[in-house]
């Protein structure tokens, strides 16, 4: 059975943070376009959007200078999926409590 190296790893732990990033982004503009919701709801619903969107184009910078270099760093990638998991199952669940209330 083949195993990953760290480098490997690292691209697959970006990949998957940025993933989480573009589902934080879409889910929070989701909520944005609900016109049912409040108004300062509605921008912060942006706001996390926004921040999504950020968060996600950073990680595609760190993917890019991995592949395209050699350079990357292992603890930040394993930290920045673990936060990248955390951030979407949080807006997957801020956004159940919207549409309850």
């Amino acid at each position: 059975m083949p195993t990953m190296d760290a480098y490997t790893l690292n691209l697959v732990f970006l990949f998957i943070a940025l993933l989480c990033q573009v589902l934080v982004s879409g889910t929070s503009v989701e909520c944005w376009l609900r016109r049912d919701l409040p108004r300062q709801q509605r921008f912060a619903w942006l706001a996390l959007s926004l921040a999504g969107l950020f968060l996600a184009l950073h990680h595609g910078y760190a993917l890019e200078l991995a592949v395209r270099t050699g350079l990357y760093d292992f603890r930040q990638a394993t930290l920045t999926l673990l936060a990248g998991l955390l951030a979407a199952f949080a807006v997957h669940r801020f956004r159940r409590l919207a549409e309850q209330g």
